[in-house]
C-alpha cells in the first residue's frame, strides 16, 4: 500500500503558499496545516513590525511544524513553511524523516507584486529582500521538487502534483 508523502510547501513570502498548500492538500487528499497559524505570536509581531525572524526565533517555530508533521507520517499531510535555510529544511526533516519539499519558485517582481495585492498578511513587502537573501534553495540530495509560481493557483498546483508524482515513496 502507498504511504502518502507529509509535504512542506516552502519559499519566500509571497509565492502563495498558503494558497497552493490547501489546493495541493485537496489534490492529495490529505489534511492541510497553515504554517503561520504554528507562530508565536512575538514573531508575528516581530514580522509585523518588519523585522526579521533570527534563527532563534524561529527554532521552537519549526519544532511545532516538526511535530505536526510527524503526526502525519504515514498518514499524509501538506504544510506550509518557509523552510529557506538548508538547516531549517534538516530541523524539520529531523522531527519527520519522510518529509517532502515543494519548493515553489518565481521572478521577484512577480513576487512583489502579488504581496503588494494581498490583504490581510501580517508579512510586509519590505522583508521580502532578507527573504530571498536568507534562502537556499533545495539542494540534490534533498527529497523535494521546485515549483515555478508562474500562471494560475491550478497550473501551479497541477505541476507541484505532477513533479511530486515523480518523488520516491518515504522510506520511513
Amino acid at each position: 500500500m502507498r504511504t502518502p508523502h507529509v509535504v512542506v510547501v516552502m519559499g519566500v513570502a509571497g509565492t502563495g503558499k498558503t494558497t497552493i498548500g490547501p489546493l495541493l492538500a485537496a489534490r492529495l487528499g490529505v489534511p492541510y496545516a497553515e504554517g503561520d497559524d504554528f507562530h508565536p505570536q512575538a514573531n508575528i509581531a516581530k514580522m509585523s513590525a518588519g523585522v526579521p525572524l533570527t534563527d532563534e526565533d524561529r527554532w521552537p517555530w519549526l519544532d511545532a511544524i516538526g511535530d505536526w508533521a510527524h503526526g502525519r507520517a504515514g498518514l499524509g499531510g501538506v504544510v506550509s513553511s518557509s523552510a529557506l535555510k538548508r538547516s531549517y529544511r534538516d530541523r524539520l526533516r529531523a522531527a519527520a524523516p519522510g518529509v517532502v519539499f515543494v519548493h515553489l519558485t518565481g521572478d521577484r517582481a512577480l513576487i512583489e507584486d502579488r504581496m503588494a495585492h494581498r490583504h490581510g498578511h501580517f508579512m510586509p513587502t519590505a522583508l521580502l529582500d532578507s527573504q530571498f537573501a536568507t534562502l537556499q534553495p533545495l539542494e540534490a540530495d534533498e527529497a523535494g521538487v521546485a515549483v515555478d509560481v508562474t500562471g494560475s493557483p491550478e497550473q501551479i498546483t497541477e505541476r507541484a502534483t505532477t513533479a511530486l508524482a515523480q518523488v520516491p515513496e518515504p522510506t520511513s
